[in-house]
């Protein structure tokens, strides 16, 4: 065995009862421990919040919208976009829709909603939020909001009638009478409260389109790709068509989502440097309490290379698993998280009802390096001090 290495593990595994050297090893382990785990659960949490936020902003706009610039009805087949599609048809599934601003009337009550038909290549993500009811979105069939539903007190098999907003005030009103056969609960209050769905034809009769439709859906199956993908569009699409990525209309969103991060990272990142610190002070106390062992291996013939080494090596070690304990503690943490949903958040505020917690072996590879190098840095100026111990002096009275 290695010399140096055998020495900085025996050094770490003391069996002397109440060992200095012992206690400040494993406490330095166990703050390292507690920085890292910190700093990759806070990494999960981040990684959770935007996939659940994206997922479900994409599951009802889809990656990329294709409108009017001026919001008018555009034409339902548009060759060029056909033509990207098909070079793209793995990764791409295009829908058209419906879309326009109406009056629910039932009874005495009235409600501005927002009427989307969609076409039925689009509608599992729905399938998937409903709560109450079947899905149907055939014949004057709806799918409503529940937070919709629960503002009017309305339930399944109920009849209402919808107007379209922009003829009012006109002499020929356009209204159409629905029937709702299933509520759907996104935990998003802006589209559980005001989104109506149905199919393209019933939307296409309720706002006049005469074959036209409000604009075209790509959604993607590798949503990564969706911003070239969108530029690609707007070079080839001329005006008056406005390609917009579901990033692009949630901007603000997922501007604050990456600025919050950074200093969210370095706040939580400064406990993992107290750990890193707690290696300096616990070998510097270790180099203290073995200076005539260390001063009697030099006496031996022991140059300062190895004694160097002995120290770097305890570092690494500490690093090593420090970070892998703090890595195994996040994920442990992420399973319980993600399994019994321990910690609630109110879902009107942050769009979910509890914390969600995306285990990334990449991050944990990523922090396990850079705790590991810096753990090796942390050891360079104790191993330093080691190495030029003075033999004659540290052995004067032994």
């Amino acid at each position: 065995m290695n010399f140096p290495f055998y020495i900085s593990t025996r050094y770490l595994r003391e069996t002397q009862k109440g060992s200095f050297t012992r206690v400040a090893g494993l406490l330095s382990i166990a703050g390292l421990a507690v920085g890292v785990s910190a700093l990759l659960i806070t990494l999960f949490i981040l990684n959770g919040f935007e996939r659940v936020i994206s997922d479900k902003i994409s599951q009802f706009d889809g990656h990329i919208r294709i409108r009017h610039f001026l919001s008018e009805p555009i034409q339902s087949e548009i060759t060029s976009l056909d033509s990207i599609v098909a070079l793209n048809h793995n990764n791409v599934t295009h829908t058209k829709f419906i879309q326009g601003p109406a009056l629910l009337r039932k009874g005495k009550s009235a409600e501005g909603v927002i009427l989307e038909g969609i076409e039925s290549k689009r509608v599992k993500y729905l399938e998937n939020l409903l709560v109450e009811g079947i899905f149907d979105i055939n014949g004057n069939s709806t799918i409503i909001g529940k937070g919709l539903a629960e503002q009017l007190n309305l339930s399944i098999g109920e009849e209402f009638v919808l107007f379209d907003i922009m003829t009012l005030q006109s002499s020929q009103k356009r209204i159409k009478k629905f029937i709702i056969t299933g509520l759907f609960h996104s935990g998003m209050t802006e589209y559980d409260n005001s989104l109506i769905f149905t199919s393209i034809k019933n939307a296409g009769d309720l706002f006049g389109m005469k074959g036209k439709v409000s604009g075209h859906t790509l959604s993607l199956y590798e949503s990564s790709k969706s911003e070239s993908l969108s530029r690609i569009l707007n070079n080839v699409l001329p005006y008056p068509f406005m390609v917009m990525s579901w990033k692009e209309k949630n901007h603000a969103l997922f501007k604050w989502m990456d600025i919050q991060r950074l200093p969210i990272l370095i706040i939580f990142g400064l406990i993992s440097l107290v750990g890193i610190v707690n290696i300096i002070s616990a070998l510097a106390m270790i180099t203290i309490d073995k200076v005539r062992q260390i001063a009697l291996l030099k006496s031996l013939g022991l140059n300062k290379v190895r004694v160097n080494q002995i120290f770097l090596l305890k570092g690494l070690i500490i690093g090593i698993v420090g970070s892998l304990l703090g890595s195994l503690i996040s994920v442990i943490i992420a399973l319980l998280q993600n399994n019994f949903k321990i910690i609630k958040v109110p879902e009107d505020v942050y769009f979910m009802d509890f914390i969600p917690l995306d285990v990334n072996l990449f991050d944990i590879f990523i922090i396990f390096i850079i705790v590991s190098i810096a753990s090796v840095l942390a050891s360079s100026w104790p191993s330093f001090r080691a190495a030029n111990i003075n033999t004659a002096r540290a052995l004067k009275y032994e």
